[in-house]
């Protein structure tokens, strides 16, 4: 209960709370419908699944029809599988393109989160899919629900200290906040725990009335969901400051020596609600690296005790920190701790590196990073990428990693090689980053329709023909070398972080085709954020169909490129020049 509440009267709990609870760890409630023979799982059991790495979906362009002939939707289930840091040796590649052409749509998608997900999937082969890829080390376990979901760490391969240690912390903290409830195993696996998978760990901090089977998240998780990355302030290429908990390096002679701990991001909000709202993380404070586990444990221990459990729209830690301020939050970890924290040291975000086409790792090979539009893995037309990644993984063999720009970066790169993997771009027609626009280089979207059950309209199958149409205005202007971000979601929740990008795009309405499906709709424009994703956009303009998009920014575009400054990149000029501003200049030259 936040301490906002007060009285002598506790509020009511919602509903999840009590699923929470009554499911003994997980466990009762979606053991009991595994195995039937229902095309979906209960509501109920649908919220537990989600800790288990899965959401129950359908396929929303059937819905008309389906309604229409009064027969059941199209059900299936979306799977995400928790890849820390986006690593991934050649084997576990070829057992998600394995499942990828056996289940589901025949996709592998990208998350914006360094993981891979799986749509399309029937429930009666969730079972066969979870476990074959817990046997070859992979885990689906936290991927989603409402504890610490995917840690990000930089993907670059690159063979210094400070990338390793960067993904070093990274691993050793998603192993130890996991949940350590053998409910999982129990369920997935028959009780067969696979050994060499990343030990939980035990507590480092200590609390009275500490829950014997999850010590630090509890009985009940976590109020919502919580996510952490690991960033350099010269590459912020994990967007640090849209997560729950940040660790921003503090690096001195190749080394890192510490972290800012940057507490409070998150960007889902409801326009409906006025009380919800995307937030940035607030530095909290520095710490030595070696407290990266103990200082982290105490943040998610004041947030799950903390944390708001009446209503889920604003259960997320930026509530917390936004209604307490942070002395007070810094106050309360401080105690938790038993120490004060040291104030944070003057670091901060300066560039973002995507890590796309050929670099050299130090260590004498290299790597190279693969654009992947909006994070989608498939054969498509002369874009074979599917088939092309399943034939390179086959040949040499190499690891890999995922970005949280939805790209693949393949490494361990033997220089010998680079002709011939340049070959083999060409014949499984798979552009290069030189072949790629700037815009679309840096754009991305969420899933949206037809999977997604939240979405208003289309953001995955919108946004390439607004690229498109970006491009050409661009190329008019002059103005197609200019990096800036763009960013597209099917709804408020923002899981491809739009609220801070030069360009948000928030699907608010679909429109309906002769045919009675959802398309395309209309969405708010937001502008002002940058690239380092350091700060928040402003809305611009409202319901904007999705063709007038391009017709609204045009004339930004133009007055950028007259009175930008030296250097001026394109989300800094709307925010020097007010956005509000400019959504007047326009809408008052366009009577």
């Amino acid at each position: 209960m936040s301490e906002a509440n007060g009285g002598s009267q506790k509020p009511k709990l919602s509903k999840n709370e009590g699923l929470k609870a009554a499911s003994g760890y997980l466990k009762q409630i979606l053991a009991e419908e595994i195995h039937n023979d229902q095309p979906s799982f209960s509501d109920d059991a649908g919220q537990i699944l989600k800790f288990h790495g899965s959401y129950m979906q359908d396929d929303r362009d059937q819905r008309p029809r389906l309604k229409r002939e009064k027969k059941e939707y199209a059900y299936s289930v979306m799977i995400r599988v928790r890849m820390v840091g986006g690593r991934m040796t050649a084997h576990q590649y070829l057992v998600c393109d394995e499942i990828r052409r056996l289940v589901g749509n025949g996709s592998l998608r990208i998350t914006t989160r360094q993981e891979f997900q799986f749509h399309g999937v029937l429930k009666q082969d969730i079972a066969v899919v979870i476990r074959h890829l817990n046997e070859n080390l992979l885990c689906t376990l936290a991927a989603c629900g409402d504890v610490e979901r995917n840690v990000l760490a930089c993907p670059a391969p690159i063979k210094d200290r400070k990338h390793e240690q960067i993904n070093e912390d990274a691993q050793l903290w998603a192993s130890h906040v996991a949940p350590r409830a053998t409910t999982y195993w129990d369920i997935w696996m028959d009780g067969e725990k696979i050994e060499s998978l990343p030990p939980a760990g035990s507590p480092l901090v200590k609390q009275p009335g500490d829950d014997a089977v999850e010590p630090i998240l509890g009985k009940t998780y976590l109020p919502r969901k919580f996510k952490t990355a690991f960033a350099f302030p010269d590459d912020n290429c994990t967007d640090v400051y849209a997560n729950d908990l940040g660790f921003l390096a503090v690096v001195e002679g190749e080394k890192i020596v510490g972290y800012n701990v940057l507490v409070g991001g998150g960007l889902g909000t409801s326009p409906s609600a006025s009380k919800t709202f995307p937030f940035l993380a607030l530095e909290m404070g520095y710490i030595p690296r070696k407290d990266v586990r103990e200082v982290g444990e105490a943040v998610v221990r004041v947030f799950r005790d903390f944390g708001d459990r009446t209503d889920r729209k604003r259960a997320r830690i930026k509530y917390l920190v936004a209604d307490w301020g942070m002395p007070a939050f810094r106050a309360k970890v401080e105690e938790y701790l038993g120490r004060k924290l040291e104030d944070p040291r003057d670091v901060h975000v300066t560039d973002v590196d995507d890590h796309m086409g050929w670099h050299e790792q130090g260590d004498g090979k290299l790597f190279l990073g693969i654009p992947v539009q909006n994070g989608r893995i498939k054969d498509e037309g002369n874009l074979r990428l599917a088939s092309g990644l399943k034939a390179f993984f086959e040949k040499y063999g190499t690891p890999g990693r995922l970005t949280c720009q939805q790209k693949v970066l393949l490494m361990d790169l033997e220089p010998a090689w680079k002709n011939e993997i340049n070959a083999w771009l060409e014949e499984y027609g798979i552009a290069d980053v030189q072949r790629v626009s700037t815009v679309r280089r840096w754009s991305m979207a969420c899933p949206a329709l037809p999977t997604c059950g939240l979405a208003v309209t289309d953001a995955e199958r919108a946004l390439p023909s607004v690229i498109d149409m970006i491009e050409a205005e661009l190329s008019r202007q002059g103005l197609e070398d200019e990096r800036f971000t763009v960013r597209m979601t099917g709804c408020p929740n923002g899981c491809a972080r739009p609220y801070n990008a030069d360009i948000g795009l928030v699907g608010r309405s679909a429109k309906l085709g002769p045919d009675g499906l959802p398309g395309p709709g209309t969405y708010t424009v937001f502008l002002g954020g940058r690239t380092t994703g350091d700060r928040l956009n402003v809305e611009y303009k409202d319901y904007v169909p999705h063709d007038q998009i391009v017709t609204e920014l045009a004339p930004i575009f133009a007055r950028f490129k007259v009175e930008r400054l030296d250097g001026e990149g394109f989300g800094d000029f709307c925010h020097r020049v007010g956005v509000a501003a400019e959504a007047e200049a326009t809408a008052t030259a366009s009577h």
